[in-house]
């Protein structure tokens, strides 16, 4: 995968570097000759590191050149016609080599054959043959210094003591006591004995080459990835140094590695700490907020990550730090450091809370509007009641004035003037004998006026008993919001209708009630009403602003099958909502009415985000009506620690 960072792509540290456009031929001989030892490796083989790889690249060349050496040492043996079953086993452990550098994992088992093969062909052709001074050739020095580089020291010791042992001293005895023939010194062999040492030299330089050229190409491509993590490096310290959050690294101890511009600058600006690689970094923390850094470290030293805001308080003023702490994972998955990463959301902090002593502020101005809009409608509806009070004074006031007891009260005048005389005066006298009748005519109309001066009394009475009920139902909602009451919710809704009673019916708008069977549940009954009563003038609103004479308000209270929830819809059939109007309904000053506000739908939505519920709209569009629906949680049973306000 390529480095993020860069758009190059690693060659891998097995792949010799390709030479480039111009070079000479030597670079391009050594990558053809690596190429060939590395396909003589096993994958696993090929995948090691550089150093590695040099070693296994030796012992696999080692192996090529001593079986060419052997093939030669084969074909003299032949024309002399010596069996040559030294040379043949020598092969075979030569070829066994190859094929387990092919197939093995490690190069220890291919390295101790091959020694192990070089040993044994050595020690047995110098006993077998009958030149004592086979233990001095050139090719045994070769032996010992192979064994040291392939297998190390301490197997390679073992492979030297076991040369020195075999040949400088079981070999020496050996000879002493079977005798020295001098006749196998000729001249054809010693031409082949000094040859044969030749070739030997010529397999250590061509060992020495092959090491020195598998250096060069490791030391090569160690080079090229010291200068790739170097530009890596760089790039990632110009992100490091680029952001304006602070970044560090510490280790197991807490001790720090690293820091950023941003870190050594907030501790130099707020807390005269100039920060250097090495020094306990929480060491000048309060012994608070340092016990609290001991128990993260733990935690992180575990391999969790954790998050969390640390506030700072100085004379500099408030510093809050949104902190991630991630565990740094070494080699076995071992925790070794971690990295601290701390962003300044100071800012952020103080807006929030700006923002939640606004929406405190906006829910006063609230729950004041909604005391305003429920005294309006108080107001409103007692206006209108105090209206039929004043008609029906009036009226009676009227009758008063106009009353035909001013005629009785000449009667009993006269009457008064003929006390001693009555029966003469009602038989003879012309206003006598009219009295009768006058008084029966009299008794008609007062009792039509005692009747009239009744009915306007007792709707007089029934307008006060109104103003006395609206007043009353005020007083009852008229305490402390927020607690939550065992409230019957079709009676509440009921309440609400109240309050517009009088103005529905003046408006001619017909209210259609659908309430199914729900039990009381427990809620705040003021921040319930605020909202009805925004919902009820609202669709009110609608309807005046409606052309339509028809004018239609449903309230349908519903539970929803499986959800735990309460519907409250408010629909009617007024002048709707335009499209894209909808999606800005419940959004602080947003109104389409020319009086209004723009908050008391936003606030009946917070309102009920507060119970936990939810307010919606819906509308077919313009002259099509609107649908509005409060969703809240069927809770009835009394939350734990909260006591419920008689309802």
């Amino acid at each position: 995968m390529a480095n993020p960072l860069t758009s190059e792509t690693r060659p891998s540290a097995h792949e010799p570097p390709e030479p480039r456009e111009g070079a000479s031929a030597s670079p391009l001989v050594r990558s053809w000759l690596l190429a060939r030892l590395d396909s003589l490796l096993s994958e696993s083989l090929r995948r090691a590191e550089p150093l590695e790889l040099i070693r296994h690249r030796i012992m696999v060349g080692a192996a090529c050149i001593l079986l060419l050496v052997n093939a030669l040492f084969l074909l003299r043996a032949l024309q002399q016609g010596n069996p040559p079953y030294p040379s043949i086993l020598a092969g075979f452990g030569y070829v066994a080599t190859l094929v387990l550098a092919r197939r093995g994992r490690t190069s220890t088992g291919p390295a101790m054959v091959l020694l192990a093969t070089l040993t044994l062909g050595l020690v047995v052709t110098t006993f077998v043959n009958r030149k004592p001074s086979g233990g001095e050739h050139a090719v045994n020095m070769l032996l010992p210094v192979l064994a040291v580089y392939l297998v190390g020291p301490r197997l390679g010791l073992s492979i030297t003591l076991a040369l020195f042992v075999a040949l400088g001293l079981i070999h020496p005895y050996y000879r002493s006591q079977v005798g020295m023939d001098l006749s196998t010194f000729t001249l054809s062999g010693l031409w082949f004995g000094h040859v044969f040492a030749g070739i030997s030299f010529l397999g250590v330089w061509a060992l020495s080459s092959l090491h020195s050229t598998a250096r060069d190409a490791a030391q090569a491509t160690i080079e090229r990835t010291v200068r790739e993590l170097r530009d890596s490096q760089s790039k990632l310290n110009s992100v490091f140094e680029s952001t304006d959050d602070i970044m560090v690294s510490i280790d197991a101890e807490g001790r720090l590695l690293t820091a950023n511009s941003a870190a050594r600058f907030v501790y130099e600006h707020r807390g005269g700490i100039v920060l250097q690689a090495g020094m306990p970094l929480f060491q000048y923390e309060p012994p608070e907020s340092r016990m609290a850094w001991d128990a993260r470290l733990v935690q992180v030293l575990q391999g969790q990550r954790l998050r969390f805001e640390q506030l700072y308080q100085d004379q500099q003023g408030l510093l809050v730090l949104d902190t991630s702490v991630h565990p740094i994972v070494g080699e076995g998955g071992r925790v070794v450091g971690m990295t601290i990463f701390g962003r300044d959301v100071t800012a952020r902090r103080q807006a929030e809370t700006r923002l939640g002593e606004m929406h405190r502020t906006l829910m006063d101005v609230s729950r004041q509007a909604g005391m305003a809009e429920v005294a309006t409608g108080v107001l409103h509806n007692v206006g209108n009641t105090l209206n039929s009070v004043n008609i029906s004074t009036s009226l009676v006031i009227d009758q008063i004035r106009k009353s035909r007891v001013t005629s009785l009260t000449r009667v009993a005048t006269l009457l008064r003037e003929h006390l001693a005389d009555i029966p003469a005066f009602i038989a003879q006298d012309p206003q006598g004998q009219k009295l009768p009748l006058f008084l029966i005519a009299l008794s008609d109309q007062l009792q039509q006026e005692r009747d009239s001066m009744l009915r306007e009394m007792y709707s007089l009475g029934e307008s006060v008993e109104h103003i006395n009920s609206i007043v009353s139902m005020q007083q009852k909602h008229a305490r402390a919001a927020g607690a939550v009451e065992h409230v019957a919710v079709p009676k509440l809704i009921d309440e609400a209708l109240r309050l517009h009673a009088v103005s529905f019916e003046r408006l001619n708008i017909h209210i259609e009630r659908d309430y199914a069977e729900v039990p009381p549940i427990f809620v705040d009954r003021h921040k319930l009403l605020q909202i009805l009563i925004n919902l009820v003038s609202n669709a009110r609103h609608a309807l005046v602003a409606s052309p339509k004479k028809d004018k239609h308000m449903g309230i349908h209270v519903r539970s929803a099958p499986g959800t735990g929830r309460l519907h409250i819809e408010v629909t009617d059939n007024g002048v709707g909502i335009a499209p894209e109007n909808l999606g800005r309904m419940f959004s602080q000053g947003f109104t389409t009415k020319k009086m209004g506000h723009g908050f008391g739908l936003h606030i009946s939505a917070l309102a009920a985000a507060e119970m936990k519920g939810r307010l919606t709209c819906s509308s077919p569009g313009l002259e099509q009506g609107a649908t509005f629906v409060l969703e809240l949680p069927m809770q009835t049973e009394l939350p734990p620690a909260q006591d419920a306000a008689p309802s």
